[in-house]
Formats: C-alpha cells, sequence, structure tokens
C-alpha cells in the first residue's frame, strides 16, 4: 500500500473491514491490523486479481512441471496397483465368495456394521484432528504464507481452494472406499453392486467431509491443540472398543440396545443405516438418518469454508515449514527427520516434572534416564500397551488357525510386537540423531547403545506376560513364556534400527533394469528393515513350527535358543553400527 492509498483510507473504510473481516489487512499473526496501521478497503485498495493473475503467470512453468511430476507418480501407482495388486485382489474376492457360499461369511459381515462405522467414523476423526495439528486442510507455500498474504488480497481468495481442494480429495477418497466395499458386499450376496453403492454414497461423502471440517476447526484454533492431544489417548481407547464390539458381533455375540443407540447416536449410526437396510438389517428409519447427515454435513462444510480465510499467519507459516520439511524427509527416505518435524510441529504429548533418585553405580545411569524419561512421556507407555494388546489378539487369532493364515497371524501380531517394543526404545533413537548428545555419558557409544535395550527389554517382557494371562487361564501355559521371549529380540532389533545411519539410498541403484524393475529398491528396503525383518521373519517360522508340532518343553525350549540367537546377533551389529556413526 502507497502513502496516498494510506492517506485516501477513511473511517468508512474501517467499518467496511468490520463488516467484511476477509478484507482485512494481515497484521499480527491473528490476522487483525493494529490500531496504527490504515485499513485498506475493496473499493480502491484490492489488488487480488491482478495479483493472483500476475502469480499464475509466473509460476505457469512450475505448475507445469508439478503437474507432469503427479500424472508420473500416479501412473506408477496405478501401474503397481494393477501389476501386483489385481491378482491378490481376485483372490481376495473369491476367497470371500466361497466363504459366503458355504459359510455364513456374509451375515458376519452384515452383523459388524453398526460398529464398523462407529469406529471408522472414530478412526477418521483422529486422523483429522491429530493431521490438523501440524498440516490442517489448508496449507500454503511459503512464499505465500510470507509475501502473498502481506499484500492487499483477499485472505478467502487464497487459503479458500486449499479447503475445497481438501475436502475433494477426501470425498474421491470415499467414493473409491465405496466402491470397493460395494463389490465386497456384491461377492458376498449381501447386495447389488448398484444398490451397495448407492446405501453407500452417504457415507462415502459426508464422513470424510466431516472430517475435514473436524481438522479446518482445529487448524483454524490453535487454543484446540493441547485438548486434541489430551483427548487422543480417550479416543483410540473408545476406538480399540469399538474394534472389540465388531469382532464379538462377527463372532455371533451382539447387544441389540447397544446398537440400536449407536445407529441414532450421531454421523457415525447415520451413515450406518442404510447400509444396514440394504444388507437386510433391522434400520427402518434409514430416510430420515440421511437426511440429518446430509444437513449436519452441509452446516459443518459450510462453516469450515468460512473458517478457512481466518487462519492465523502463525499457523500458515509454520505449516508451510513443516510440510516442507516432511517432503523433503521423505524424498530423501529419512522418515525419521520427517516424523521429529511432524512432532515438533504439532507439539508431542505433554510432559510430566517427575524426579527419581539417581542410582551411584554408572552402569545404572542409562536405566535411570531411560525410566526417567519414560515416566516423564507416559504416552510411549501407553501407545506400548495399546500394540501389545493388538499383538496378543492377532496372535491368538493366528495361532487358533493353520497353513497361510497361521503363519499371516503370526507375523501381524509379531510386527504390533515390534511396534510395542519399539516406542519403549525412543531414548536410544534421539540418542542417535545426533550423536554429540551422547557426551554426557561415560561410556562408548557402542555401550550405551547396549544399555539403552535394558528398559524396552525389561518393559516389553512384563506387557508379554500380562498379555499372556488370558491365554494361560485359557489353558496355554507356555505362552507365559513364550510372550515375554520375544521382547529380547524386538528390543535389539529396535536399537539396532536406532543406530542404522543416514539412508543408504545407493542401495536403490543397485543392480541391472529388468522389465519387472530392479533389486535396488528391494535391498534398500532390506537395508532399512533389517531390524525388525530379521527378528520378526525368525520368530514367525520358529513359532508356527513349535504350534504345528503342539506347545511342549522341547518345542518352547526351540523357541527360546531362536531367540536368544537373535538377540544376540542383533546385539553384536548394534555395536558394530555404533561404532560406524561415531568413527563417520
Amino acid at each position: 500500500m502507497t502513502a496516498r492509498d494510506t492517506e485516501r483510507a477513511t473511517p468508512g473504510d474501517a467499518r467496511t473491514a468490520e463488516e467484511h473481516p476477509d478484507h482485512a489487512p494481515v497484521g499480527d499473526e491473528t490476522g487483525e491490523a493494529p490500531e496504527e496501521q490504515a485499513v485498506w478497503n475493496e473499493a480502491d485498495d484490492d489488488r487480488t486479481a491482478e495479483t493472483l493473475h500476475w502469480l499464475r503467470a509466473k509460476r505457469r512453468a512450475h505448475h507445469r512441471q508439478r503437474r507432469r511430476d503427479r500424472a508420473v507418480l500416479v501412473y506408477c501407482v496405478v501401474l503397481a496397483a494393477l501389476g501386483y495388486g489385481s491378482g491378490y485382489a481376485v483372490r481376495f474376492l473369491r476367497e470371500l465368495k466361497l466363504g459366503a457360499d458355504h459359510g455364513s461369511l456374509g451375515a458376519d459381515l452384515q452383523r459388524t456394521l453398526p460398529a464398523a462405522f462407529v469406529a471408522v467414523t472414530l478412526g477418521l476423526a483422529v486422523l483429522a484432528a491429530r493431521d490438523a495439528l501440524w498440516r490442517g486442510p489448508v496449507v500454503v507455500s511459503g512464499p505465500s504464507a510470507g509475501w502473498l498474504l502481506a499484500q492487499p488480497v483477499r485472505r478467502g481468495a487464497v487459503l479458500r481452494p486449499g479447503f475445497r481442494r481438501s475436502a475433494g480429495l477426501a470425498a474421491g477418497a470415499g467414493l473409491l472406499v465405496a466402491t470397493a466395499v460395494a463389490v465386497v458386499l456384491q461377492v458376498t450376496g449381501q447386495s447389488s453392486f448398484g444398490g451397495g453403492l448407492l446405501a453407500l454414497l452417504p457415507a462415502a461423502v459426508c464422513l470424510p467431509l466431516l472430517a475435514v471440517s473436524l481438522g479446518m476447526a482445529v487448524e483454524r484454533r490453535p487454543h484446540l491443540a493441547p485438548y486434541v492431544r489430551r483427548a487422543t489417548a480417550p479416543a483410540v481407547l473408545l476406538l480399540a472398543l469399538g474394534a472389540g464390539q465388531a469382532a464379538l458381533a462377527g463372532a455371533g455375540h451382539r447387544w441389540a440396545p447397544l446398537e440400536l443407540a449407536e445407529l441414532w447416536s450421531g454421523p457415525w449410526g447415520w451413515a450406518a443405516q442404510p447400509v444396514v437396510s440394504v444388507t437386510g438389517g433391522a434400520a427402518y428409519g434409514w430416510p430420515a438418518a440421511t437426511v440429518l447427515l446430509v444437513a449436519v454435513t452441509a452446516a459443518a462444510v459450510l462453516y469450515a469454508h468460512r473458517d478457512a480465510a481466518h487462519v492465523p499467519n502463525a499457523q500458515l507459516r509454520s505449516r508451510a515449514a513443516t510440510a516442507t520439511a516432511v517432503t523433503s524427509g521423505v524424498f530423501a527416505l529419512e522418515l525419521r527427520a520427517a516424523k521429529l518435524a511432524v512432532l515438533e510441529a504439532g507439539g508431542d504429548a505433554p510432559k510430566r516434572r517427575l524426579r527419581l533418585r539417581a542410582p551411584r553405580n554408572r552402569h545404572l545411569v542409562v536405566v535411570w534416564r531411560d525410566l526417567l524419561a519414560l515416566l516423564r512421556a507416559p504416552g510411549r507407555l501407553g501407545r506400548a500397551v495399546v500394540w501389545t494388546a493388538a499383538a496378543a489378539a492377532a496372535a491368538g487369532l493366528g495361532a487358533a488357525t493353520a497353513g497361510e493364515k497361521r503363519v499371516l497371524g503370526l507375523a501381524v501380531g509379531l510386527l504390533c510386537g515390534y511396534a510395542a517394543v519399539g516406542a519403549l526404545a525412543e531414548p536410544a533413537r534421539l540418542e542417535t540423531d545426533n550423536v554429540r548428545r551422547a557426551a554426557w555419558s561415560p561410556f562408548r557409544l557402542r555401550t550405551l547403545m547396549l544399555h539403552h535395550t535394558i528398559v524396552p527389554a525389561v518393559l516389553g517382557a512384563l506387557l508379554g506376560l500380562l498379555a499372556a494371562v488370558p491365554y494361560a487361564l485359557a489353558g496355554a501355559v507356555w505362552t507365559l513364556l513364550l510372550m515375554p521371549l520375544c521382547a529380547l529380540p524386538f528390543a535389539a532389533a529396535a536399537v539396532f534400527g536406532a543406530c542404522r545411519g543416514p539412508a543408504r539410498t545407493d542401495l536403490l541403484f543397485v543392480g541391472g533394469a529388468t522389465p519387472m524393475g530392479g533389486p535396488g529398491p528391494f535391498l534398500f528396503a532390506a537395508w532399512y528393515a533389517a531390524g525388525p525383518l530379521v527378528s520378526v521373519t525368525g520368530l514367525v517360522l520358529v513359532l508356527n513350527a513349535a504350534l504345528g508340532h503342539g506347545l511342549d518343553a522341547r518345542s518352547v525350549s526351540s523357541v527360546a535358543v531362536v531367540a536368544a540367537l537373535l538377540t544376540a546377533g542383533l546385539l553384536f551389529f548394534v555395536t558394530r553400527s555404533a561404532d560406524r556413526l561415531v568413527k563417520h
């Protein structure tokens, strides 16, 4: 704004800005103009059209290149999905049809619909709220946040297209999922493809839009961030309860009053009613529920669309910086750096100021520090408990079957167990993010990393012991030994991953190219996930063999020997990797 434009501002212009907040100048971080700054009016000072036209002209080449890059990425994803996923999808649908023709699979799916919709809706809400802590539906580039919004332009013209783009992508993803679910309903004989898709349409469009609107509310109001972080743990617990209810309903254990209350308690139930009705369930008021769902969604989207123009500048700048850091980390295959950028922007779980008496023995200093860090950030222990429960459930379901299903169940359960123990090994990762932090330690880095395995191994074994108690009461007493044993190689694998070092991107280009691709990506994936890959694979093989021959002292001793060998081998590579970090 020039000096002449400033002199031209009148008190009437101030009233115009109050009546139309979209036209207010960008002053402080809240978007409100300070008292000493003149207010611009749309009639004389609006430069939105010419500024955006100038930017489109200047960015034309850049946008053209971005569209080409996105087209290549979409082409590669579609090619991989068709080439590698179509066969698995056809086999999966064939098994579903066989299960529905010769069993009660279709009826089981119909019984799980109310609880499943509650769990899906709650999961979308948690993801949208957590995503809004660091990104959100409205994300602009750094130059736009730092320069464009400082010009005499309407904020709504700059920010609202981002919200509309996010809403469109969310609705498109919902339609794709609805199409896949409609195919499953047709294959299992629950409904025709057209009828199932029509019944799924309200949920496919409205639930993603409601999630985007929730994310917009969190992004627009920074004071909601602490409440979102505090509510995450109870929400995850409710999500687990919903998943458990769905599993029980699929097994035939239903509670009709609870399902009726869920169907009318909110958008999650309103979205489920047309699907329940088309599959033969009792949902006679589904037209009214659909009208309520559409009305609530329309109101939420309109309110969020209005909010999109009022996101504070501080939020936009921090999100632009975080998005750039995350994108750089992902494209450089430094996923740890991307995760740290997200945690720093969104604010990790609140820290508690607790104290523990320092030990006199220097060999207990690392254990003391790890326990203190865990007590001050109890969210890590909560994540470990949740992953342990998921591991016990998946492994138990796999052990009750045979063949490929047993191997799959054991693999999923052990991967969840690795995630549980890995959540307790965060101090080791913080130590290797910058090896100069280890200067406090009286030990060499290799010895320090070995000490960092103690707390994850001990606490992981205790969690495994607690998870094995229900199975022991049911008669599988040997699980009291098997589940805690798995924590030892997992702790060593987690610390080995912490000592991995910078990404070996050179492995991506190893070997020659073939029509099916080169071996480079597989070698890089094997290097990157060497810890969980070795530990989980070894334990799956030995546990599957032990379950096939029956659990007795001999089979359990073989599992213990393999677990000990895996732990020793991984600890050996922990020391080598730690020495390599110090050397470089």
